[in-house]
């Protein structure tokens, strides 16, 4: 897309999209509600164990179905209705995370209806962004993109700002029936908001060699193309900082506060990313792209900081200054997926997705490892500085796959 085509886009002209508008509120329903949710399980774990580590471990499981089916289950998104996806995953939601606030369930099968309720977030995910493009056609989607980016941020500080209270108010049982509703609005919006559309391929082929042949060309055009390998490293460094979600209720607890401080400070780091994207959008195409690298280490770095325990307002500035640069996900991911041919989204998706995703669970399972001998603290301080380092690596990955880029004078396999 042309840096003129992106400045011609124009807030009105997004909204003026009936199906962009049911994509959007869905979107803030779901992940407020699965905030809520994941303040929730962290609440009721670290209540029956006091454990920080295992409450990172819980947290982390939240990322294990995509990391282990995130390409297989993507797939789904190219060989079925797009919306039709959307519709029954939702509706999965909503049963699954119903079952998990009865009370007297078992710790593990919690654990296991968690891990469940995630696996089928892969294939909505995919369906949902391989759709945006669809209902925003050209100029329209890199805004509609930071439009719907900054509202699922926003979602983010509405469930975990208000999660802490809500949870001390109704109980976990009660803030995970809260996230049940909010699948089934998204269901019904999705419903009767977005146009039928036929799925992108025929589907003709025998299933199981059909999902693995959606694993095999998502993985093999990532792994070919120099820009979306260098884009799947820049986004794979949230798994540094997304590591103060896991840490949030130990960390609190450390510093001598309790649950509602908890949620307060999971706000920090989505609202950061909220302004964060706003600036972002002002910016020019091309700054946004040489400045991929550099915010990527900046979104680490706060992070050191925590090594000194400071207090919440202090720790607050830390985790939004860090969401703030976390914005970088915003041009990455326009630019990945313009990069890729529609009937082809959906597996690139889920590669995408599994390498994000799988970062961030396995960054949030390595920090609770470290919170023992560590604390909370400690291990926070640990990721951000390998974080930063890392970063300046896929930084400079990043910068030599433009210049290669800017030679060809398009973007192709490599």
């Amino acid at each position: 897309m042309s840096v003129a085509a992106v400045e011609r886009a124009r807030w009105r002209d997004v909204f003026g999209h009936a199906e962009f508008r049911a994509l959007f509120l869905a979107g803030v329903l779901s992940v407020a509600g699965d905030q809520l949710a994941r303040v929730a399980l962290s609440v009721l774990v670290f209540d029956r164990t006091s454990s920080a580590g295992l409450t990172a471990l819980t947290y982390a499981l939240t990322y294990v179905p995509d990391l282990l089916f995130g390409p297989l289950l993507a797939g789904f998104a190219d060989r079925y209705p797009r919306r039709t996806v959307m519709i029954v995953t939702d509706v999965a939601r909503a049963i699954l995370v119903a079952g998990m606030a009865i009370q007297a369930l078992p710790l593990l099968v919690v654990i296991l209806l968690l891990v469940a309720l995630q696996a089928f977030g892969s294939p909505f995910n995919a369906a949902r962004g391989a759709t945006l493009p669809a209902v925003l056609p050209g100029d329209h989607y890199v805004l509609g993109k930071a439009a719907n980016d900054m509202v699922v941020q926003f979602s983010q500080v509405l469930g975990f700002g208000f999660g802490g209270a809500v949870v001390v108010a109704v109980g976990t049982s009660g803030g995970l029936l809260l996230d049940a509703a909010t699948f089934v609005l998204s269901a019904l919006l999705i419903t009767f908001g977005v146009h039928r559309r036929p799925a992108p391929t025929s589907g003709t082929d025998a299933p199981s060699a059909s999902y693995l042949k959606d694993l095999t060309a998502g993985i093999a055009l990532v792994a070919r193309t120099p820009k979306l390998r260098t884009l799947v490293l820049l986004a794979t460094i949230a798994g540094f900082y997304v590591t103060v979600e896991g840490l949030a209720v130990p960390y609190a607890h450390e510093i001598g506060y309790g649950t509602t401080t908890a949620g307060v400070l999971l706000a920090a780091s989505p609202a950061g990313c909220v302004l964060g994207m706003w600036l972002i959008t002002l910016w020019s195409p091309e700054r946004r792209m040489k400045l991929l690298g550099p915010l990527a280490v900046a979104a680490c770095v706060p992070l050191a900081f925590c090594a000194l325990q400071p207090g919440p307002a202090v720790t607050f500035c830390l985790w939004a200054l860090s969401g703030a640069a976390s914005a970088y996900h915003l041009p990455t991911s326009a630019a990945f997926v313009q990069a890729v041919p529609d009937r082809q989204r959906g597996k690139a998706f889920g590669v995408a997705g599994t390498a994000l995703k799988g970062s961030q669970g396995l960054g949030i399972l390595l920090v609770g490892l470290l919170a023992g001998p560590f604390g909370a603290s400690g291990a926070l301080a640990v990721m951000g500085v390998t974080g930063a380092l890392l970063a300046v690596a896929a930084g400079g990955a990043w910068a030599r796959a433009r210049r290669i880029d800017d030679h060809s004078g398009e973007l192709r396999p490599g």
